[in-house]
């Protein structure tokens, strides 16, 4: 299952050079992150396991609420790029809703500590978001909305596109979806309910069961599953 994960490293491999002391902070939290599944670190530990001083993380963050927010706007910028990538070539926006499914799946599922702090977990409650993790939550929900437009005025999908309501419906339909299939596989529901099998082929399942439903009768949603 390949997906681009946040890139983690040891400090005493990769010591910050001057410039670069916010990545490496970022580094090594996210490598706590990836390995504990905790956010409770302290910003001292964060320096510790960068090599620095435990008053260096003070001239890029604030707090610890900080560096969480940033940490999940580096993660939400890994997954634009992922989502970007299964879409290159892509000239249909059923073909492009389908493979952002897929690849979001399959980034949530490769970096499920990340995942959940992205979606605010360990962090105040959505209403409270730190400002920048909600723009950059806002700018991928809003990537997956232009593909929406895309396709209702397009013809290929049974939305209303001049429907503000109707595009948010099929949005949150479509984010609920991969959202809740992410969730659930992190949290082995998934796999309990289907007794073993691969996660991509049951995502694949999910997904085009949900294009169906999007798509006009005309628009083929695509080969079958072999």
């Amino acid at each position: 299952m390949s997906s681009t994960s946040i890139r983690t490293v040891e400090a005493a491999d990769n010591p910050y050079h001057h410039g670069d002391l916010r990545r490496a902070l970022l580094e090594a939290a996210n490598a706590i992150l990836a390995e504990t599944g905790r956010w409770d670190c302290s910003l001292r530990e964060v320096a510790r396991r960068a090599g620095v001083s435990h008053n260096a993380p003070y001239r890029h963050f604030a707090d610890k609420e900080a560096l969480l927010s940033a940490i999940g706007v580096s993660g939400f910028d890994a997954l634009n790029t992922d989502t970007g990538r299964s879409a290159d070539g892509l000239a249909d926006p059923v073909a492009v809703v389908r493979a952002f499914g897929k690849a979001y799946v399959r980034f949530g599922l490769a970096n499920p500590a990340l995942y959940r702090l992205m979606l605010g977990q360990g962090l105040p409650s959505a209403d409270g978001l730190p400002a920048e993790l909600r723009a950059a939550m806002d700018g991928a929900r809003q990537r997956l909305r232009d593909v929406i437009l895309w396709g209702a005025r397009t013809g290929a999908f049974t939305v209303d596109p001049e429907d503000a309501t109707e595009v948010t419906a099929a949005v949150l339909a479509a984010w609920s979806l991969v959202h809740g299939f992410t969730v659930l596989t992190i949290d082995r529901v998934v796999e309990r309910e289907v007794g073993g099998g691969a996660p991509d082929g049951w995502a694949d399942m999910a997904i085009e069961r949900f294009i169906a439903g999007l798509v006009r009768s005309s628009v083929s949603p695509g080969p079958p599953r072999s």
